[in-house]
């Protein structure tokens, strides 16, 4: 079965390689084993929601490997300051449960500033969520990023 973000690429005619990734729990929440199944987690791109103080939600998607800072989503946004969305809130606000967000169904329903990290522009496909935990697909950033009529922009810094 096709998730909605699927569906919603095929209808746009959009091209891209599906994924499915096994999962474990971390305190209480699912996680990814992208090692377990071979692939770069460079490659592999979350999508985190952010409170702006002037904007409202602000959507930052960044690899695996690397962390949005905040300082540097704020100054993109237009936002003095951003906050990591509490979780109790993320699925009143995206539609999706944590480790499902992606930027394509967002953007579908909600017309949230979305900002993928400048060195998606590197690669020739990305792995981004297909709206369920562990399913992704393989999406050329370009691609991506005119879709969901987002910015490719300098938000992340090396995960420590």
């Amino acid at each position: 079965m096709k998730t909605l973000v699927e569906k919603m690429l095929d209808k746009a005619k959009i091209s891209y390689v599906p994924f499915t990734f096994p999962t474990h729990t971390a305190g209480d929440v699912q996680q990814l084993d992208t090692q377990e199944a071979g692939v770069d987690p460079h490659l592999v791109y979350k999508t985190i929601v952010f409170a702006g103080n002037k904007t409202g939600p602000v959507v930052g998607v960044v690899p695996l490997d690397r962390r949005v800072s905040l300082k540097k989503i704020a100054k993109v946004s237009g936002n003095k300051k951003v906050e990591l969305l509490p979780l109790k809130d993320l699925e009143k606000t995206t539609g999706y449960e944590h480790g499902a967000n992606t930027p394509i169904g967002i953007h579908e329903t909600h017309n949230y500033p979305i900002y993928i990290d400048e060195v998606a522009q590197d690669q020739p496909q990305i792995i981004v969520s297909a709206g369920k935990v562990g399913r992704s697909v393989g999406i050329d950033p370009t691609v991506l990023v005119n879709f969901v009529a987002g910015h490719f922009a300098d938000i992340g810094e090396a995960d420590e």
